[in-house]
């Protein structure tokens, strides 16, 4: 079963829960849910996990920003889940290896919440294998990062140009929801919608696409094996597909319905490669030159490789529910997103 009270998938059938045997798995899967949500939301993907992976993994669903808490900022439920992360690595000294799987804002969240967890080569934890030591990526709290994976989350924000489709991208309504927003989503919203400033600094987004004091955050996305976001093309009311898949829209693919039976709805896949640092200009001087956030965001972003996998539910009848049933929120009413789960797991490194 999954984590649907803060507690790891092999930790539900007796209480109080063993000690993890010595030799058993050695991989921690954090799973974030979105905002206003809570560990209930990736119970079926939780599910899946523990039974095609069991061996090779344990899941833990994330319990420290559920429900209002999402409402108290990214880098808020950032350091929370950082610290939830810190506690379940301390409980299982078998584990070395680490991997997250976020949904919606909880990819901003877990992006936050890595940066403030790395550790820079040669500055692993006592107890962490030798190999890590001799790192070139770093690792994150004394783990090998393996897969960092985002299910339809704002990267690029939620602030104009259609990132968030039910606001019809009428210019009019996006200026007066940046101007509301924080009165619904408090803090948080404030920061999806880049209108943040606090003690003057840029927007949260902003500072999260490059190093900052002690939050690594580019070095910590950097020190993953894979980075991989999964993004709606479209029905996604919620988030939209360019900032959920890191393009411009000049850069949004053509796609064709899927011809697979085992992926029916992945319809585009590709292998986006770390752009150098002649092609993206370091974000610290970006303030010189006419670009946008977005652009500055996107630019920044692709300093390290993405794995891009859209996926469409046009002829599904739960279409208008794409932003839940990509994650398969409920497994009845969001059971056709099934495949996407599957594919994530098909794929996953471990």
């Amino acid at each position: 079963m999954g984590d649907l009270a803060g507690r790891d998938c092999r930790e539900e059938a007796a209480a109080p829960a063993p000690a993890p045997a010595v030799g058993g798995p050695d991989h921690l899967v954090i799973m974030v849910h979105g905002i206003v949500g809570s560990t209930a939301d990736w119970k079926y993907g939780a599910e899946q996990f523990h039974k095609l992976l069991e061996d090779r993994v344990i899941v833990h669903c994330s319990n420290s920003n559920m429900h209002k808490l999402t409402l108290d900022g990214i880098d808020v439920m950032g350091e929370r889940l950082a610290q939830e992360v810190i506690e379940e690595i301390n409980k299982r000294p078998q584990i070395t290896k680490i991997s997250f799987v976020a949904h919606s804002v909880g990819g901003l969240v877990a992006r936050y919440a890595i940066g403030r967890l790395y550790r820079p080569p040669g500055q692993s934890l006592e107890n962490s294998p030798q190999s890590l030591r001799d790192s070139n990526r770093g690792n994150i709290h004394g783990l090998d990062a393996v897969n960092f994976i985002t299910v339809a989350s704002p990267h690029l924000g939620s602030r104009g140009n259609k990132q968030v489709p039910f606001l019809f991208g009428v210019t009019a309504i996006e200026k007066f929801a940046c101007c509301i927003i924080h009165f619904i989503f408090r803090r948080t919203g404030k920061h999806l919608f880049l209108t943040d400033n606090d003690d003057g600094k840029p927007p949260l987004l902003q500072l999260m696409v490059d190093d900052c004091e002690d939050l690594r955050f580019i070095s910590a996305l950097q020190a993953f094996q894979r980075r991989v976001a999964y993004s709606n093309v479209g029905y996604d009311h919620i988030v939209g597909w360019r900032t959920s898949s890191i393009r411009g829209a000049s850069e949004l693919p053509k796609w064709v319905d899927s011809t697979s039976k085992i992926y029916p709805h992945i319809v585009y896949e590709e292998l986006s490669k770390a752009e150098t640092l002649d092609q993206c200009a370091d974000v610290a001087d970006m303030d010189k030159d006419n670009c946008t956030l977005e652009e500055r965001l996107l630019r920044g972003l692709k300093r390290v490789s993405w794995e891009k996998v859209d996926v469409s539910f046009h002829n599904s009848k739960a279409r208008s529910a794409a932003h839940s049933v990509i994650q398969v929120k409920d497994p009845v009413v969001h059971s056709e997103g099934a495949d996407v789960i599957k594919h994530m797991i098909d794929h996953f490194v471990t």
